[in-house]
């Protein structure tokens, strides 16, 4: 196999046996990082949680919840190494294809009003500002609101 093709995305069902790795990449990319408790706790609520492998290693995941003809983007994250190749966008068009095959009318997400590059992206899908929770994210000392996203799907 070449060494490009090795480079193309490969999706897995998330184990417990990776939240080490994905830890690892939260903690490196996030100055308020989802806890092991919050990957556990996704994966025994039975969410769509999955990692993104690039060349053998772990270059992402994605924590979906699906209910009610709603799909919830809850995580969606790259490896700081990994950031700017594409694998964001194709992680998120695995989500949004997820939450269609599981009869998902909708995708509803949070983001950072900070997070220009993840805001972009969104946006570039499709996706749509609905509104606004207030004091949401922790930042610093301080909370920072939160920009709700919704795509029909």
């Amino acid at each position: 196999m070449s060494a490009q093709l090795d480079l193309i995305p490969r999706y897995r069902r998330m184990t417990a046996a990776d939240l080490d790795a994905v830890i690892s990449i939260e903690d490196a990319i996030y100055p308020h990082p989802w806890t092991r408790g919050n990957f556990s706790d996704s994966l025994a609520a039975g969410y769509h949680c999955w990692i993104v492998e690039c060349g053998g290693e772990i270059c992402g995941y994605s924590v979906v919840m699906i209910a009610a003809g709603e799909a919830h983007l809850l995580n969606l994250s790259v490896a700081a190494p990994w950031q700017r190749r594409g694998i964001g966008r194709e992680a998120l068009n695995f989500a949004l294809k997820l939450a269609r095959d599981h009869g998902a009318e909708k995708v509803l997400l949070e983001v950072r009003p900070s997070n220009g590059a993840a805001i972009a992206l969104y946006a570039s899908a499709g996706f749509a500002e609905i509104a606004k929770r207030r004091s949401y994210y922790p930042a610093g000392d301080s909370r920072e609101d939160a920009i709700v996203l919704e795509l029909t799907l």
